[in-house]
């Protein structure tokens, strides 16, 4: 049997769908293995364990302590990254996250964060994910039912909201990508 050649393919520049584990910083991954290296090395070593029966105890509270801050630390390494591609202060939500007690720094950031900015092609404008059309020159990023100009995504044949044949628009070639 044959590969599809006919449908998309990934391109070495698209993102796939582990880029936000991309994100995070080797110094991260690291630290995280030191982190969780050094809770083996507190629970099986250093802490007194004079009866043997406590053994699987051990075993449970050094894997999920060392589990759990190795963890925060990959957090902190991803919102170290993730808030200089939304354009914020990297310095004050790093800090934030890292002195807040109990992940409560993440909670705000997550809440808070800014949405990632692209640039429009034509235009180099800075515009929110969610736009269809630049502001400053009406360029369309992404496709539009031609009779009620709400968003429709790039493989539907019929509008969902009005039922408008899109087939009919004349949408640009760049937004065709599914049309035969």
């Amino acid at each position: 049997m044959q590969p599809d050649t006919t449908g998309p393919r990934y391109t070495a520049t698209e993102p796939r769908g582990d880029s936000d584990l991309q994100m995070i910083p080797r110094w991260s991954i690291v630290l995280a293995m030191m982190v969780f290296t050094a809770v083996q090395y507190l629970f099986h070593f250093v802490l007194p364990h004079h009866r043997p029966d406590m053994l699987p105890m051990r075993l449970l509270m050094g894997y999920s302590w060392g589990t759990a801050l190795a963890s925060y630390v990959l957090l902190v390494g991803y919102v170290s990254r993730d808030v200089k591609r939304r354009n914020m202060s990297a310095r004050l939500w790093t800090l934030l996250v890292v002195v807040m007690p109990g992940g409560i720094g993440a909670v705000v950031y997550f809440l808070l964060r800014q949405p990632v900015l692209t640039n429009c092609p034509n235009c180099s404008v800075q515009l929110a994910s969610g736009y269809h059309f630049c502001p400053q020159c009406q360029f369309q990023l992404a496709p539009v039912c031609g009779r009620c100009f709400r968003g429709v995504q790039i493989t539907d044949i019929y509008c969902t909201q009005c039922g408008h044949d899109l087939a009919k628009d004349h949408t640009p070639p760049r937004l065709r990508a599914y049309q035969e």
